[in-house]
């Protein structure tokens, strides 16, 4: 996979988030993210200008509320392994954070995925209760994560990356669903879609979250 691609090494987006409640509501929101490959995602939740946010660099996540930090702890984003640092870090690097958050290796299978061939890593055949990831067999892009939800792990996420779309010389997957329990539970839709733009590494130091907005003009 690190191979197959000439990927972008930075990437900002305009996302809509849409949570789906139990009783049938909705909630929506508008979120600007930026990603600086491997290993650094910053989110702005809402209008830029509240500084309300998300930054996970390295292995750590920091929320920042109106412009201040409130806490810093470890957390892996595996759908930022997953769907984009595997395509741009030696193989040995993604393999040990994968190893790091409980993906065994060892079990591999063949599968289908939306009417084509699919290579699982992590589980043997039929097994839905494993943490795995499902990897398109012919254009080697990742389609599907099943894991404990992080709100309560007696439950399963199932996390598809879907509407593929090229972006330069490699892809960008436009929508992710965040299937619980087997309901659609959240859903992130992609436009203004950038690969390669300048990005500053203020842009992604916690201290300076309010004064680096890369949105504004």
């Amino acid at each position: 996979m690190e191979s197959r691609y000439s990927w972008y090494h930075t990437l900002t987006f305009t996302q809509k988030s849409t949570t789906y409640n139990p009783d049938g509501t909705t909630k929506v929101e508008t979120w600007y993210e930026a990603a600086s490959l491997p290993g650094k995602l910053r989110i702005d939740i809402g209008a830029p200008t509240e500084n309300n946010g998300y930054l996970m660099v390295d292995g750590n996540l920091t929320i920042v509320k109106n412009g201040q930090v409130d806490k810093t702890l470890p957390y892996v984003n595996i759908l930022l392994v997953l769907g984009f640092d595997i395509y741009i870090q030696p193989a040995e690097a993604t393999e040990k954070v994968l190893k790091s958050e409980g993906y065994d290796l060892s079990h591999f299978h063949e599968d289908s995925w939306e009417g084509k061939p699919a290579y699982v890593v992590g589980a043997d055949k039929g097994d839905l209760k494993t943490k795995q990831f499902w990897i398109e067999k012919d254009s080697l892009l990742f389609v599907r994560v099943i894991e404990p939800s992080r709100q309560d792990a007696t439950k399963m996420d199932d996390i598809r990356f879907t509407n593929y779309q090229h972006l330069g010389k490699a892809w960008v997957a436009a929508r992710v669903e965040v299937h619980s329990e087997g309901r659609l539970a959240f859903s992130e839709d992609y436009t203004d879609i950038q690969g390669d733009p300048k990005l500053d590494p203020p842009v992604f130091d916690p201290a300076k979250f309010s004064a680096t907005h890369w949105e504004k003009p």
